[in-house]
């Protein structure tokens, strides 16, 4: 199955059925039908063709869903950006993916006209008003053919590419096919149990893995998705209650912001809320049962990556349940393989090492990537025979169940962001009072995970916690930022020279039981 043939059958059998609802306006699925169309005309009249790639820089909306469908007909790849990074982070994926095109939202336009002389593409689109100077509005761009395109897709095709940040401190594009993408529809639809009659809540960014495999399986299920352009506490909280929300997607940081920000969330009822699907970061216990108890609903978590085009593993509704009638460490866990997919936890030869003892967490199974697009070694050295190798340290237990101890790579994952400390490493020594950084994730109660910088310092410099951060701003995303600034005498390190940051992180985290989520 292609993306688009599940919009393009429910258009033809339920076209009055509500696919999204957006801003107090609702989308049904034979008007989604058409709009994607457009898109997909659109693309084409752009001289786009099967293959070619195009950056897409936007917050949630419902044509940012329909991009995905639109571009799966015609066999084009999006490249969606992730919004919340730098102007010199943005040129760097499209230029990277060598993207022909690239459609940004009004409010971006300032931010890429900063990096525009040395961006590839050769055709700009304003999702907005904003038009001239080469820029063009994207009710000009759509094109006014609204019939299902004529053109030879396969289940082999590129479907779209996310970039990931790598240990290099690059981001790498992980190629997801038609084939990877319908087969964790699937799953998730079994792992959900999903009917096709939810109403999902869609808060998080769509240029991540989770929201997009979230309004994905909606469509292929003929459920409606209903869009928040950006995830705001008050809001999320009040949809959940009054827009009878049955399902919703959120990472632990958004659980947390809901129910420590929002006054009301403990006095308002969610009669039609079902389920929460949680996962992306790690969650604390305390926060997971507060949850539970605050909205009534059933809890599903999963764990993947952008790689494993969303959810690899599973902790089913039934194990939340096991836990709360006395099993309370099973929440503890990431769960157990999603239907159709293997997991080992192997040494550092590959072999599968005994049970209760840690290793690397490796997947095997139809969601897998296609690799890491122009990066022959880095795909290698991830894929092997078949295998996704995770940089995730885990043990597993008789039943099955994963639980992960530590990062191999020292990803930080913060909010539900990947932050590679390497990155932000790179722009610290930027600062001339830097002589060596170490940057390590520890505990948030609100984030999951923080990024803490430890600096040394060149002889005779001194430096302020708010003057680093300030540098930092001007280089990183935000979530990359560091949030706590640490001067030490020496950073530590080995005979060969490798940062410890196992003895950096390991004050921070003693007496936490769950490391990763």
């Amino acid at each position: 199955m292609l993306l688009h043939d599940y919009l393009e059958f429910h258009a033809r059998d339920t076209p009055a059925k509500t696919f999204a609802e957006f801003d107090g306006v609702a989308t049904c699925y034979g008007e989604a039908n058409r709009r994607a169309n457009r898109i997909a005309h659109a693309l084409i009249e752009s001289g786009l063709s099967r293959g070619d790639r195009f950056a897409y820089l936007s917050k949630n909306s419902v044509d940012f869903a329909l991009t995905y469908f639109g571009a799966s007909k015609v066999g084009v790849v999006p490249v969606p950006l992730n919004y919340r990074l730098a102007p010199r982070e943005w040129l760097y994926i499209a230029n990277d993916a060598g993207c022909r095109m690239l459609m940004a939202q009004s409010e971006f336009v300032d931010g890429i006209e900063t990096v525009r002389e040395a961006l590839t593409a050769d055709r700009l689109v304003t999702l907005g008003d904003r038009s001239g100077d080469g820029w063009i509005r994207y009710d000009e761009w759509l094109s006014d053919d609204e019939a299902n395109p004529d053109a030879v897709v396969s289940e082999r095709d590129q479907l779209y590419q996310m970039y990931t940040s790598g240990t290099t401190g690059l981001p790498k594009g992980a190629m997801l096919s038609q084939h990877a993408i319908d087969s964790n529809i699937r799953q998730i639809s079994f792992t959900l149990e999903a009917t096709g009659r939810e109403r999902c809540l869609v808060v998080a960014p769509m240029y991540h893995a989770a929201a997009g495999i979230c309004l994905m399986t909606m469509a292929a299920l003929g459920g409606t998705i209903v869009v928040h352009r950006e995830f705001e506490p008050a809001a999320v909280v009040r949809s959940l209650s009054e827009d009878g929300i049955t399902l919703a997607t959120l990472v632990p940081a958004m659980i947390q912001a809901c129910l420590t920000g929002v006054a009301d969330v403990k006095a308002r009822r969610y009669d039609s809320l079902e389920l929460l699907f949680y996962g992306a970061s790690p969650i604390a216990q305390e926060t997971l049962r507060e949850a539970m108890e605050t909205f009534g609903c059933d809890f599903v978590q999963g764990f993947g990556m952008t790689e494993t085009t969303a959810m690899a593993t599973y902790l089913s509704r039934d194990v939340h349940k096991r836990a709360l009638a006395g099993e309370p460490g099973l929440l503890l866990s990431a769960g157990r393989a999603a239907m159709g997919t293997q997991v080992r936890i192997i040494d550092e030869q590959g072999h599968e090492v005994p049970r209760g003892t840690i290793g690397e967490i490796a997947v095997r199974g139809p969601q897998l990537m296609m690799g890491y697009w122009n990066l022959p070694e880095a795909t290698a050295s991830s894929l092997v025979d078949g295998w996704m190798h995770t940089g995730d340290a885990a043990y597993m237990d008789d039943e099955g169940f994963i639980y992960i101890q530590d990062r191999i790579k020292d990803m930080v994952v913060s909010g539900g962001e990947n932050v590679y400390p390497s990155e932000v490493e790179g722009a610290l020594f930027e600062h001339e009072a830097v002589a060596d950084a170490a940057v390590i994730g520890v505990p948030s109660e609100r984030w999951g995970e923080e990024v803490l910088a430890f600096l040394q310092l060149k002889p005779g410099h001194s430096v302020t916690a708010e003057e680093i951060i300030d540098f930092c701003r001007e280089r990183l995303a935000g979530f990359k930022i560091p949030r706590r600034i640490e001067v030490i005498d020496q950073i530590p390190r080995n005979a060969s020279g490798k940062v410890l940051k196992k003895d950096l992180r390991e004050p921070f985290w003693q007496g936490i039981e769950r490391r990763v989520g």
